[in-house]
């Protein structure tokens, strides 16, 4: 593929959401995964790394399957102590939390594993590009289409317009509280034209078909009533509500909510080629990272808090009670700008998997050496890359090496409200996630949560010792809840659950 097309194809990368990778020509991908490469070779340069261990195989019967064994799935099995600080002094109330503990987490974090934002990040701009009125099934909806254009002045070759949809209920007295929820947006149901207008329409593309082609007045006279422009059937107020669960969308509406689809691949390209493109590469002005630069999970939560800098000029919106979710990649997202961004006030975290609630040093299913890798280790900072290294000019290390484990980037959202989620195996939510590791970390998390006032899931922080719940087991009493329900790869069936939990402690009440 010449580089005019490699450019060309990473652009619209940037367009779609991973899945669309699956329609790329075989060619097309390997393009992708060697200019990755390229990237991956430079930052394993860069760190003195000469030899990557794989990552686990999903396969049973490959040699190097993944762990499913429970006991030799705890090879360091203490975890960093989450209120004990760099020099060995217990934390003991709030203030040595936020003033001295949390800072020090916080900068192992974006050092070791997520990576830093820059300081010279462009300015945002947003634009309502389109405003619409529309209905959601029985509601009415106001529904915005949003563009946010990062200031590329300094570096024209790389342009970045995050893209993101806000619906507000339009029958709910605001302002509403709205959940962030990365993934590809659209509109909902957009509103048509009435008959005047369609007919005038109609009438207007007629004349132009004939004037492009005179012989299409023959079939016109042919078939005078007929109308090349139809509507699209409206919704249907008499229709009786479906079976089961609404869609998450449309459990926020009815619950006097308002949602925002933002598209992370606007902001950043999820692979390791887009490295140098994207928002990472127009700060970079496009050359490759340095171990401590921030991955594409930093980049898609600084873009959620982009799109909530928007927010806060919105009258629709009560910018307070905005909230973040996402699953699988996007859950690690999720809980990463829950964690770095405190101005959210809730989140729902589903089926984040390594990277993002489960602990790394866990040898089960996926792996650090899964992150590792060209495939995804975008996600992470250069450095992260260490710990899946065999051999090094620092030797070589692993998960359970890294300073810091995701019961402390679970403990930097406290006292917020965070609701970790999971499916089962049998349905999807694979085992491969590791749900019993996240739920570890959820237990060891649970003490800065109670020594800042918030309650934890109600049971001991043992970690070691307590039992992951049986699934559909509610653990929703304080601002930490946890909850495994019997669907799949997806929090779809958590939402009932989430948005009045999520009412109760950010004190709303439809109106």
């Amino acid at each position: 593929m010449k580089a005019s097309h490699y450019f060309v194809l990473i652009f619209a990368l940037t367009s779609f959401c991973a899945n669309a990778q699956f329609f790329l020509t075989q060619e097309e991908r390997d393009s992708i995964y060697q200019h990755g490469k390229v990237n991956h070779d430079n930052m394993m340069k860069q760190l003195g790394i000469t030899v990557l261990r794989p990552g686990p195989s999903g396969d049973p019967t490959a040699p190097n399957a993944a762990n499913y064994d429970e006991s030799i799935a705890n090879p360091c099995p203490e975890l960093p102590e989450v209120l004990v600080t760099n020099k060995g002094k217990k934390v003991k109330d709030a203030d040595d939390w936020w003033d001295t503990r949390r800072p020090e987490i916080v900068e192992d974090f974006e050092r070791e594993v997520y990576g830093r934002l820059p300081k010279n990040i462009p300015a945002v701009t947003w634009t309502v590009k389109v405003e619409d009125k529309e209905f959601v099934r029985r509601t009415p909806v106001v529904v915005k289409q949003l563009v946010g254009h990062v200031d590329n002045s300094s570096y024209p070759a790389i342009n970045v317009d995050i893209n993101a949809m806000l619906v507000v209920p339009a029958n709910v007295q605001g302002p509403v509280p709205v959940l962030i929820m990365f993934g590809r947006p659209s509109f909902p149901a957009p509103a048509q034209p009435s008959q005047e207008d369609m007919e005038t329409l109609n009438n207007s593309f007629k004349e132009l078909m004939i004037k492009h082609d005179p012989k299409l007045k023959s079939i016109f006279d042919k078939y005078p009533a007929y109308s090349p422009i139809t509507r699209l059937p409206g919704p249907n107020f008499w229709e009786p509500m479906p079976e089961g669960d609404l869609p998450s969308t449309e459990q926020l509406l009815n619950a006097g909510w308002g949602y925002v689809t933002l598209d992370p691949s606007s902001i950043q390209a999820d692979n390791s080629a887009g490295l140098t493109h994207g928002i990472i590469g127009l700060v970079n002005k496009g050359q490759p990272r340095k171990p401590d630069d921030w991955g594409s999970l930093r980049a898609w939560a600084w873009g959620a808090a982009r799109t909530l800098d928007y927010l806060e000029t919105d009258p629709l919106v009560d910018a307070t009670k905005v909230g973040i979710e996402g699953v699988s990649r996007y859950g690690k997202a999720a809980l990463v700008t829950l964690a770095f961004e405190k101005r959210f006030a809730v989140g729902l975290i589903g089926s984040s998997g390594k990277g993002g609630a489960t602990l790394h040093r866990r040898v089960f299913g996926e792996a650090v050496e899964s992150l590792t890798g060209v495939g995804e280790s975008h996600w992470m900072a250069g450095n992260y890359l260490k710990y899946g290294a065999a051999e090094a000019s620092f030797g070589s290390k692993t998960g359970c090496d890294l300073p810091v484990d995701s019961h402390e980037l679970i403990a930097l959202c406290a006292p917020r409200p965070t609701f970790i989620s999971y499916g089962i195996p049998e349905q999807g939510d694979a085992l491969w996630l590791d749900q019993k590791g996240s739920y570890m970390a959820t237990i060891a998390a649970g003490e800065v949560f109670t020594l800042l006032g918030a309650k934890d899931l109600g049971v001991s922080n043992d970690y070691l010792k307590e039992e992951m719940p049986p699934y559909n087991t509610d653990m929703l009493d304080g601002e930490l809840a946890w909850r495994q329900h019997d669907g799949g790869h997806t929090d779809w069936p958590n939402m009932k659950h989430f948005i009045p939990w999520a009412n109760e402690f950010l004190n709303y009440e439809k109106k």
